[in-house]
């Protein structure tokens, strides 16, 4: 029987997300500032400054807070012999599984906000889809992007 997968994410990871979230709290940001501008500009009732400014806070709270650290303590990932298990999802857990044998590439990406907390991404590439397995370590990163291609070639002799 297959267990769950048991390897993390590095802890930072949550760190990036949260900033991430920042960033995408910008645009409700600028909805709310634009709702409060036209009440003032054509005498709308006080109330809409209110829900502008509640809808704006608890969207921040959400993506900064919550979704950032849900998803951090959910995402699992295992490299096994014959295929790479990877389990995220904040409300609907996913589980995948990726046939070694199925690997076609493997690449490490960096963002300008994964590179100043020294994280990377691995993806694993197949016929029909790219899987991703966010913020790791950066040495980790490299580590499993050799590891990876070596069982996916080793599969790949096998058959």
């Amino acid at each position: 029987m297959i267990t769950k997968p048991q390897k993390r994410i590095s802890k930072r990871g949550l760190t990036v997300w949260k900033i991430s979230g920042a960033l995408h709290s910008i645009i409700p940001l600028l909805l709310a500032g634009g709702a409060i501008t036209l009440t003032i500009i054509f005498d709308w009732p006080i109330w809409i400054i209110g829900v502008a400014l509640m809808v704006f806070a608890i969207y921040a709270y959400l993506a900064i807070m919550v979704i950032p650290t849900m998803r951090w303590k959910r995402w699992r990932y295992e490299v096994r012999e014959n295929e790479i298990e990877l389990q995220h999802g904040v409300f609907i857990i996913k589980r995948t599984l990726v046939p070694m044998i199925r690997v076609q590439h493997v690449d490490t990406q960096q963002g300008p906000i994964l590179r100043k907390y020294k994280l990377a991404t691995v993806t694993v590439s197949t016929a029909a889809t790219v899987h991703e397995i966010p913020a790791l370590d950066m040495d980790e990163a490299e580590e499993l992007r050799f590891f990876i291609s070596n069982l996916a070639r080793v599969a790949v002799d096998d058959v």
